[in-house]
C-alpha cells in the first residue's frame, strides 16, 4: 500500500511545472500569460493589457501604466500537468521582483520581440536566470508585426546571450500574413486561420517543404554536436528520429547547453499551444532539479550547527518552504510560498527557522493573481499563498519544528535612488510611518531611514519609477497626502591609491578592565591587487590576514574584519558607503589581560578610517545604459540632449524609420528624462535603462558639499 502511494506521489510531482515568464518591457509577457490561461481553460475570456482586463496585471497602477509592476502567480492545467506560472516585471526598476521569483522557479520562458530581438532588459533577466541555474526555452513573439524577422531575432540571441539556439519551428507567412508554424520535429503544419481559437494540423505546405527540410537538417546537426546519444544515431543513420531529437532537446534545455526556440504571435493567439507542449516536454519538474540546500541554523561557516542539509522534493519528507513574496490585500496578509519538501495543512504549526519563532497556518490558497481558491493542503513542488503568518518576512524559511532548516534567502540589491517623503498633515505622520513599514515588508528592495542631519524620512529604491510607484501606493492604498522631495542618487566612495603598514594602537584604561589592540593594515584598490583568495562580497570588499606566528589569534582576526566592515559605512569624502578595496592585516600585538574581540573590532574600525583618510579616494556615481528608440528626424536632438547629460553614446542603429541609440549616462542626469524625450520626439520616442555599475564622478559634478576626490 505504501509503495502504491509513493508511486502516485512521484507521478504527481513529474506532472508539475514551476516556471516564470521573463522579458524586456512590452515584449508580450502578460499577453502570453493571458493566452495561456485562456487556452488551458483557467479563464473564459481573453484579457488585454490595453483594456486593463488582464488577470495578472490586476493592480490599479499596472492598469493605468500598462506595465507589469508586481510579480503575479497563476495556476493552470495542460495535458495532465499542473503549471504554476509567475508573470514577472520587465522594467529594470523592478528587477528585484524578478530576482525573488527566479529563486523559487524550476524553469522559464524567455520572450523576445521578433522585431527588436534581444533588448537590454532581456539580457539582464537572462543573466539573472543564469545565476540561479534556471533552464529556459525561448519564444519569439509578435511575428505579425511589420519588420518581424525570426532569423534576425535568433541571431541576436546567439550573439548577445552567447547560447546555442535550437530553432524547432518555421513561420508560415510573414508580418500580417503570419498564420502558423511548421513543427520541425514532427514535420507538420499548425495553422490558426479564420479567427479560430485552435490550430488545424496538416502537412507541410509545398512552398515551404524544401526550406523545412533544410532547417530540420540544421537542427539535427546542431543537436548532434551537443548530445552524445543524438550524435551516435546521426552517425549511424545520417538522421535523428523525432523521439531521440525530443529527448536530446530536453536534456540540452535542462543542462543549459542549448535553448529551444519557438515562435508565434500571442496577441493573435498563434503559437500558444505548441509553447505549452514545449513547457511540458523540455522544462524540468521538481523531481528533475537538485534537492534544495540549507543549513540547520542559517550559518554559512560549515560548523557543526551550520551543517549543510538537503531536502528532496518529496511530500513525505519534513516540511520546508521559502517565503518569496508578502502582500497585503483586502482579505489580509498573504505570504507566497514555494514548498520544496513535505506537506502542509491548514492549522499546522511551522517554524520560521531564521527568526526562531513558530507560526500557525490559517488558510492555504491556490493562487490566481488576485483571485484565490482555498485548498486543504500543499505538497512539495507547489506554489501557494497562506493566510495567518503574523511576522514571517520575504526570504523566511518555514519548516517542520522538529527538523529545522534555513534556506538561503533571495538577494536584495542596494538601492540607488532616494527621495524625502513627509505627510502634508502633521496628524498623518504616524500613519505614514506605518504605511512605509508595510511597503518595506512587501518589497525588501525599498529602504526607509531617517536622515540624521535633517530629520527627514528618506525612502530609497531601485529607480525613479520604483519610487513613484511606491509613493503612489501610499496615496491610493492608505489615503495619505504625501509630499516628495527631489530624487537623489546613492553615491559610493572607493580607493584609488592605498596605504601600506598603517599602524593603529587602541589602548583604553578607565579604572576597570582595560582594552588593548594593536593592528597593522595594508589597504589597496581591489582591481589593482592580486586575485584575492575569496571573491568580493556585496560591498566589493575583501579581507585577508598575513599575520604569522600567532601574533593575532584567529578570533581577533575576525574581530578586525568586523571592525573594517563597520568603517565601510561612511567614507571620508561625504559619508557615502565605501566599496572596491582589499584590506590585509599584516601584523599586530595583544595584551595578556586587556585584549578582547571588542578591542580588536574597535581597532579595526578606526585603523581603516585612518587609512582611508591617508589614501586617495574618489567618489563614484551609478551609471545606466540607456536605449532610446526615436524617429530618425529627431535623432540629432536626442543625441545632443544625451551629451548634455554627460552621456557617452555607444551605438546607433537605423531601423524602419527609427533610430535606436545606446548610451551610458549617469543616473543623476536622467531624472525627468521621460518628459524631455517625449517633448523632443513629439511623444513618439521611448527609452529603457539597464544598470551597469558605478563610475568616477568628474570634477565639478559631485553633489553639493561633496568633493569628487
Amino acid at each position: 500500500m505504501r509503495t502504491d502511494l509513493r508511486h502516485h506521489i512521484t507521478d504527481s510531482l513529474n506532472g508539475v511545472r514551476n516556471l516564470g515568464i521573463l522579458a524586456h518591457v512590452d515584449a508580450g509577457k502578460t499577453t502570453i500569460t493571458e493566452r495561456i490561461l485562456y487556452v488551458t481553460g483557467a479563464t473564459h475570456k481573453r484579457g488585454e493589457v490595453h483594456d486593463g482586463t488582464t488577470v495578472t496585471d490586476f493592480d490599479s497602477q499596472e492598469r493605468d501604466r500598462g506595465i507589469t509592476i508586481f510579480a503575479a502567480a497563476v495556476s493552470c492545467a495542460w495535458n495532465g500537468h499542473r503549471v504554476h506560472l509567475i508573470d514577472t516585471p520587465g522594467h529594470v526598476d523592478f528587477s528585484d521582483e524578478v530576482e525573488r521569483s527566479l529563486r523559487v522557479l524550476d524553469g522559464a520562458i524567455a520572450v523576445f520581440d521578433a522585431v527588436a530581438g534581444v533588448e537590454p532588459q532581456s539580457e539582464s533577466v537572462w543573466r539573472q536566470a543564469d545565476r540561479h541555474g534556471v533552464p529556459r526555452i525561448a519564444f519569439v513573439n509578435k511575428l505579425d508585426r511589420a519588420g518581424a524577422d525570426l532569423d534576425a531575432a535568433v541571431a541576436s540571441i546567439r550573439e548577445r546571450l552567447r547560447v546555442v539556439p535550437l530553432v524547432v519551428q518555421l513561420p508560415i507567412g510573414r508580418e500580417d500574413g503570419f498564420t502558423g508554424v511548421v513543427d520541425l520535429l514532427r514535420m507538420r503544419s499548425l495553422v490558426w486561420a479564420g479567427g479560430r481559437d485552435t490550430f488545424e494540423e496538416g502537412p507541410v505546405p509545398d512552398a515551404l517543404l524544401e526550406e523545412a527540410r533544410r532547417r530540420r537538417r540544421l537542427l539535427e546537426e546542431a543537436v548532434a554536436e551537443l548530445h552524445p546519444s543524438a550524435l551516435e544515431e546521426f552517425c549511424a543513420e545520417s538522421a535523428i528520429s523525432a523521439p531521440t531529437l525530443a529527448a536530446a532537446l530536453r536534456d540540452l534545455t535542462r543542462t543549459g547547453e542549448g535553448v529551444v526556440v519557438l515562435c508565434g504571435s500571442a496577441y493573435r493567439d498563434r503559437g500558444i499551444e505548441p509553447l505549452l507542449d514545449a513547457v511540458v516536454a523540455y522544462l524540468p519538474s521538481p523531481l528533475d532539479v537538485p534537492p534544495v540546500r540549507g543549513t540547520e541554523d542559517g550559518s554559512q561557516d560549515g560548523g557543526r550547527d551550520g551543517a549543510v542539509r538537503e531536502r528532496a522534493a518529496d511530500p513525505a519528507a519534513p516540511f520546508a518552504a521559502l517565503v518569496f513574496k508578502v502582500s497585503s490585500t483586502a482579505t489580509g496578509r498573504l505570504s507566497y510560498l514555494r514548498v520544496y519538501s513535505g506537506t502542509i495543512r491548514k492549522g499546522d504549526t511551522v517554524l520560521d527557522a531564521g527568526a526562531r519563532r513558530t507560526e500557525r497556518i490559517g488558510r492555504i490558497l491556490r493562487v490566481q493573481a488576485d483571485r484565490n481558491t482555498e485548498v486543504d493542503l500543499a505538497v512539495a513542488g507547489d506554489i501557494v499563498a497562506v493566510v495567518g503568518l503574523k511576522a514571517a518576512r520575504t526570504g523566511a524559511t518555514l519548516c517542520d519544528p522538529s527538523a529545522p532548516l534555513v534556506l538561503e534567502p533571495p538577494t536584495v540589491a542596494d538601492p540607488v535612488v532616494s527621495v524625502a517623503v513627509e505627510a502634508r498633515r502633521s496628524t498623518d505622520t504616524g500613519r505614514l510611518a506605518s504605511a512605509l513599514a508595510r511597503l518595506v515588508e512587501e518589497d525588501p528592495s525599498l529602504v526607509v531611514r531617517t536622515d540624521p542631519e535633517t530629520g527627514q524620512t528618506v525612502l530609497s529604491g531601485m529607480g525613479e519609477l520604483h519610487l513613484e510607484v511606491a509613493v503612489e501606493k501610499i496615496r491610493r492604498a492608505h489615503g495619505l497626502d504625501v509630499g516628495v522631495g527631489r530624487p537623489q542618487v546613492a553615491y559610493r566612495e572607493t580607493v584609488v591609491r592605498g596605504v601600506s603598514g598603517l599602524l593603529y594602537r587602541h589602548v583604553k584604561q578607565d579604572g576597570g578592565a582595560g582594552q588593548f589592540a594593536h593592528v597593522v593594515l595594508d589597504v589597496e584598490p581591489l582591481e589593482s591587487s592580486e586575485p584575492p583568495d575569496a571573491a568580493p562580497d556585496a560591498e566589493g570588499f575583501v579581507f585577508g590576514s598575513a599575520v604569522v606566528g600567532g601574533r593575532v589569534p584567529k578570533e581577533y582576526v575576525r574581530a578586525v574584519e568586523a571592525g573594517c566592515r563597520d568603517a565601510l559605512a561612511e567614507g571620508p569624502l561625504g559619508g557615502h558607503p565605501v566599496t572596491g578595496l582589499r584590506v590585509t592585516l599584516t601584523d599586530g600585538a595583544t595584551h595578556p589581560k586587556d585584549s578582547s574581540e571588542m578591542a580588536f573590532r574597535t581597532a579595526g574600525r578606526f585603523a581603516l578610517r585612518e587609512a582611508l583618510r591617508a589614501g586617495a579616494m574618489v567618489l563614484l556615481e551609478p551609471v545606466v545604459e540607456v536605449t532610446a528608440t526615436v524617429p530618425d528626424d529627431a535623432a540629432g536632438g536626442v543625441l545632443g540632449d544625451l551629451a548634455a547629460r554627460r552621456g557617452r553614446v555607444t551605438g546607433s542603429t537605423a531601423r524602419a524609420g527609427t533610430v535606436v541609440i545606446t548610451a551610458t549616462v549617469p543616473l543623476a542626469e536622467l531624472f525627468g528624462y521621460a518628459t524631455r524625450l517625449r517633448s523632443r520626439t513629439q511623444g513618439r520616442g521611448t527609452f529603457t535603462t539597464r544598470a551597469t555599475g558605478y563610475a568616477p564622478v568628474p570634477p565639478g559634478s559631485a553633489p553639493d558639499g561633496t568633493p569628487s576626490r
